[in-house]
């Protein structure tokens, strides 16, 4: 292979090239180093300092990975070789992969080699990836922008003027861009679909339970879970089948998805067919009631809902879910989660201006408003199943704006500025996060802005449970209007 960037393949099509000898592992690592050097460094996607620890580690797991490839085909025994050997999926800093440096893009910390692996990065060492890099991330994935103190912002492929999104924005640059074909993020609060709306690609946040956090980690409030931002609606869903695997002692727990057959996959429900689905349409802002929503990000949400009717959906405006002074106890608990994470005193200096205030907020937080959170929370999750309950899917726009300016949301002399704007921004993205429930971004559109044209998501939320539904769904309106073919303008 003599190509300057690894092929433009998704990763289900990228694995099935690796077992029939069309690539080696070692080939296509080799180029996706060299696209992490020249493309990657444009759009910011990887952590530098972490780049030695991780090349080694990648080195060895694709001369492994070609290894069982040549003994399988030579056995023609592949069928039983991991989904995905061979395949680069690096991995978001603020996950721990064991050392490899770790500093959750914050120069707070020292970035010591992780002691443990992550649960889910244990699953894709399971699944036969190569761990191609750490993405960067804002400082411990707090905003929906990726400008950490600790390197250069992550930016979107489609104009480098522009955010890539946050918190996992690092992630969406590196996919966006073709480095790799997928990429593992997170989603606290938007953190998947954010980038997947900013770079132009799927983004699912899966129910609450569906994913764990390992046996290592904590699910805390239960906001936050793992999953992956990827090209194609198939690869979200064979790397759902990779990740969503309970460990004992789970918090949170969800019975098989209905709709899927005994024996079935989270991939086989993109052959599903939905059937007749009842979808609401939500324009409202929900959590910052006088965000301006950008007219082309409107008229984006009217053709995905004419698109979506003419597939044979029934659809209909659905309400605004709850008043907006409910979500005060999603920043209840958002700063109690950023005063929690283990910051020496002597270095807290360092932070950010939003970190240092996120967490002042957090110490004005005492046990009884965290129960009072707690509360409201579980109140918002009845409340919005009472507002949506006529709805098997809810159609919104991902972001009430395009892909922001780098340092238009930033603000460090008012970080209660910044977290207004990033209210405006994501003004539905943490509905999901707040209930539990699948969302996923897609890339249905685009736009031109000052002769630049734009990704739009639009984003579409279902039921608890009902993940293999949402990407049924999902496959049915990307072959409807396909995107993965549309190549952003960092490549030309």
């Amino acid at each position: 292979m003599t190509q300057s960037h690894p092929p433009a393949l998704d990763a289900v099509a990228l694995a099935a090239a690796l077992r029939d000898g069309e690539f080696s592992a070692t080939e296509i690592l080799h180029a996706t180093r060299r696209a992490i050097d020249d493309v990657g460094a444009r759009v910011g996607a990887f952590v530098t300092g972490a780049q030695d620890a991780s090349d080694a580690m990648a080195a060895e797991q694709a001369a492994e990975a070609d290894r069982r490839l040549a003994a399988a085909r030579r056995d023609g025994t592949t069928a039983d070789l991991p989904p995905f050997l061979g395949v680069p999926v690096p991995v978001k800093d603020l996950t721990m992969v064991a050392g490899v440096p770790f500093r959750a893009g914050s120069a707070a910390l020292p970035g010591d080699p992780a002691p443990v692996d992550a649960g889910v990065v244990r699953l894709l060492r399971e699944a036969g990836t190569v761990m191609a890099g750490k993405t960067t991330t804002p400082e411990l994935g707090l905003p929906p922008y990726t400008e950490p103190d600790t390197g250069p912002p992550a930016r979107t492929p489609w104009d480098l003027s522009r955010s890539a999104g946050g918190s996992s924005g690092g992630a969406g640059a590196a996919v966006g861009s073709h480095v790799v074909p997928v990429a593992q993020g997170s989603d606290g609060g938007g953190s998947i679909r954010i980038p997947a709306s900013a770079c132009g690609l799927v983004g699912l946040k899966p129910s609450r339970g569906r994913v764990s956090p390992g046996p290592d980690g904590v699910d805390g409030a239960g906001l936050a879970v793992n999953g992956v931002l990827t090209r194609t609606v198939r690869d979200t869903a064979a790397f759902l089948d990779v990740l969503a695997r309970p460990w004992p002692g789970e918090t949170f727990t969800l019975p098989r998805p209905a709709d899927l057959r005994p024996g079935a996959t989270f991939l086989d429900a993109c052959a599903t067919r939905p059937g007749r689905l009842r979808v609401g349409v939500l324009t409202d802002p929900v959590i910052s009631p006088d965000a301006p929503v950008d007219p082309q990000v409107l008229e984006a949400t009217r053709q995905t809902a004419e698109l979506l009717a003419e597939l044979g959906h029934d659809v209909s405006p659905a309400p605004l879910p709850f008043p907006a002074e409910r979500w005060d106890a999603f920043a209840v608990l958002w700063s109690t989660m950023a005063l929690s994470a283990p910051i020496p005193p002597e270095v807290e200096h360092l932070l950010t201006p939003l970190t240092r205030a996120q967490r002042d907020a957090g110490r004005g937080v005492d046990g009884l408003s965290v129960a009072r959170a707690f509360e409201a929370v579980q109140l918002i999750t009845r409340e919005v199943a009472r507002s949506w309950e006529s709805f098997d899917v809810v159609l919104t726009p991902t972001l009430a704006q395009p892909p922001a300016p780098l340092g238009s949301i930033r603000d460090d002399a008012d970080p209660a500025a910044d977290f207004a704007a990033q209210m405006a921004y994501t003004p539905w993205t943490s509905v999901a996060n707040l209930t539990g429930r699948p969302s996923v971004s897609l890339p249905l559109h685009r736009a031109a802005y000052d002769g630049v044209e734009l990704p739009l998501g639009s984003m579409l939320t279902g039921r608890l449970g009902d993940d293999a539904l949402l990407l049924s769904l999902a496959a049915q309106l990307e072959t409807a209007r396909p995107w993965a073919t549309h190549v952003p303008p960092v490549h030309a």
